[in-house]
């Protein structure tokens, strides 16, 4: 993939998928330190110890559509091929999250791209969960809580093109401001 929100979307689809409904997706940048970090938490279903250790396999999936599972592998590769790592921690019944770190200067490490529009994705697969984004750089953070969009809106759907829009705008913005 040639974005890593891209990567961040096929993660957080994962997370839809085993039911959570509370998804944490948090991008850390340290120019300081030479790492960019992806940390997806979500409380789902989990996933247990067994097919924890089948899910780097490309050849493995749970899904009865096609026979391969590439969204992890890929990540690894990808944060393997940039000096860095991925991680997998989860409990079964409680939830899992999953931490790619790449050396933030490799000049093999992919854009973050266009992460507002991959949250616009997230968002339109439904609304039955609620989704916190933290893009922190140098310790400067903007934070996205679907929670607080929602009070503000009350009774009006969250997936309204026009308010889906005005995320977009709101997350680019304060990303731009960082």
């Amino acid at each position: 993939m040639k974005e890593l929100s891209l990567h961040i979307l096929d993660i957080t689809t994962n997370s839809i998928n085993a039911g959570a409904n509370k998804i944490e997706i948090k991008v850390e940048i340290d120019t300081n330190e030479n790492y960019f970090r992806i940390n997806i938490k979500d409380n789902g279903k989990g996933i247990s110890k067994n097919i924890q250790q089948q899910v780097m396999n490309p050849f493995y999936t749970t899904r009865k559509i096609r026979n391969v599972g590439l969204g992890i592998p890929l990540l690894k590769a990808a944060a393997e091929q940039c000096e860095g790592f991925l991680k997998i921690q989860s409990v079964e019944n409680v939830g899992t999250e999953v931490i790619a770190e790449f050396k933030n200067s490799h000049i093999d490490r992919a854009p973050l791209g266009k992460i507002e529009e991959s949250i616009l994705t997230i968002l339109n697969f439904n609304e039955k969960f609620d989704l916190i984004y933290i893009h922190d750089v140098n310790g400067k953070r903007f934070v996205f809580d679907t929670r607080e969009i929602k009070e503000i809106l009350g009774e009006v759907d969250i997936k309204t093109p026009k308010i889906l829009m005005w995320i977009k705008e709101y997350i680019r913005e304060n990303i731009d401001k960082i």
